[in-house]
């Protein structure tokens, strides 16, 4: 085949060779076509080949050569559309995509990196206590959500701000959760930039880094057997977002390997931007990437240019349908970009790196600007449009912004509720004694901007 003609390459695994006379289904392959199954490996005389339990396809040699990662080409990276919006090969052009859903993810990245900077300044000026910035990935975040169905679950980590934009979160909701007020979804227990919503069907973002990753590896898992229990339910997968740097954590590993040998239907989507906190990449890993890890843990694995919109999208719904496909597997993506800002409000990320360095990627390329160039090409959008379009969301922004910022905090109750089912002796004691340090010393402490005051215990 022409490798023109070519849709795009997962690098997939080999299949398994099962040579056992009676092949037992275990509990968890329940499905049609699941290659999981207990069977036994022998080596049969005079075979060419391993044939062991850990690699069964492996030739023998008398060449003593220790593999290389140099003697490898690197895993080439998909994309669509290049730095100038020009699409790279026509008979790749995003047929299927209507101009007003371009518009569409254009405007949600246009409001992701709008807020980004208003929020940052907030921070600046002592209004927030901490923020984090999407600047540079937007078009990851946007794209690969804009592929999931709205019954897919989401694990996020704190530069996933368009996945929300994508599915629906409002600006109301972003605000209410960065000022932690009354309206906040997590009534106000958790840091800035760390959204949830159970009505978009995406788990609250935890600190922890990479702590999403198993936790997304066993959710799969549970809707596989979901899936076995009720056949009739449309199938769901779990789409798991992170960074390159949370790929050096150990969860990410353990979260592979039990995703791979589960067969979960989850989709990891590492957003490689070059640079954890502080660290560049060549100070993270000598590997090919990340994406070389997860060929090495036997999953279908891709490399796609994160700047692309069109690229991550159509990635995303093909590994989607790879993920349901014979019962669940897992697939990796790896979307390359450039984090344009620093790694949050406590870094300054010129300690360890040039500025000019930032400044040549912010005007060679970004995903916004990119989607721009192709539809002023398309004759969709314009520089009045684009002008209209900034003055709006801006607007919308800081009218949210304003309002979230007036509104009180959550009754101080909210400290102690939704550990158990219901308040334990020793939380309602703890409320007790609060209470009455709070009466002793009412001069100390300024409780009115707490829903009910003192009241609100």
């Amino acid at each position: 085949m022409n490798s023109s003609k070519k849709l795009f390459v997962f690098l997939r695994q080999p299949q398994r060779i099962h040579t056992a006379r009676t092949q037992i289904q275990s509990p968890q392959c329940l499905l049609p076509r699941c290659s999981r199954r207990w069977s036994s490996v022998s080596q049969r005389p005079g075979a060419d080949h391993v044939h062991f339990p850990g690699a069964v396809n492996s030739k023998f040699t008398t060449n003593l050569e220790f593999q290389r990662p140099s003697t490898h080409p690197a895993i080439p990276t998909y994309r669509i559309m290049d730095s100038d919006g020009i699409i790279v090969d026509e008979s790749r052009a995003p047929k299927d995509v209507k101009d007003e859903d371009a518009i569409q993810w254009y405007k949600d990245m246009l409001t992701v990196s709008i807020m980004d900077l208003i929020m940052f300044d907030a921070q600046r000026q002592g209004r927030l206590s901490f923020y984090m910035v999407s600047a540079g990935e937007e078009g990851i975040a946007v794209g690969s959500a804009s592929a999931l169905t709205p019954e897919d679950v989401v694990f996020a980590q704190y530069r996933e701000a368009g996945v929300f934009q994508q599915r629906g979160f409002t600006l109301d909701e972003f605000m209410s959760q960065l000022f932690a007020n009354r309206n906040d979804h997590g009534r106000g227990r958790n840091m800035p930039v760390h959204y949830g919503s159970r009505k978009l069907n995406i788990h609250t973002i935890s600190s922890p880094l990479a702590t999403q990753i198993p936790q997304a590896a066993g959710a799969a898992y549970a809707l596989k057997m979901q899936a076995l229990q009720n056949p009739n339910v449309a199938p769901r997968i779990v789409a798991c977002y992170f960074g390159e740097g949370a790929a050096s954590e150990g969860d990410f590993h353990a979260a592979l390997n039990i995703a791979a040998t589960r067969s979960c239907p989850v989709v990891f989507v590492c957003r490689n931007n070059g640079y954890a906190i502080s660290t560049p990449t060549l100070e993270q890993y000598r590997g090919d990437g990340i994406a070389s890890r997860g060929v090495g843990y036997g999953i279908d694995t891709i490399r796609v240019d994160g700047n692309d919109i069109f690229a991550v999208r159509e990635v995303t719904k093909e590994a989607r349908r790879m993920a349901l496909e014979g019962g669940g597997r897992p697939v990796l993506i790896e979307a390359m970009s450039y984090r344009v800002s620093h790694h949050s409000t406590s870094d300054d990320s010129f300690a360890y790196r040039a500025r000019v360095e930032v400044e040549d990627w912010k005007r060679r390329d970004n995903p916004i600007t990119r989607l721009r160039k192709w539809m002023e090409g398309k004759g969709i959008w314009d520089e009045e449009k684009e002008s209209e379009a900034r003055t709006t969301i801006r607007r919308d922004i800081l009218k949210s912004f304003a309002a979230a910022e007036k509104e009180k905090r959550p009754p101080l109750r909210e400290m102690f509720t939704d550990i158990y089912e219901d308040l334990s002796e020793e939380s309602l004691s703890q409320m007790k004694e609060l209470k009455a340090v709070l009466e002793r010393y009412p001069e100390e402490y300024d409780l009115a901007a707490f829903e009910g005051g003192k009241d609100g215990l």
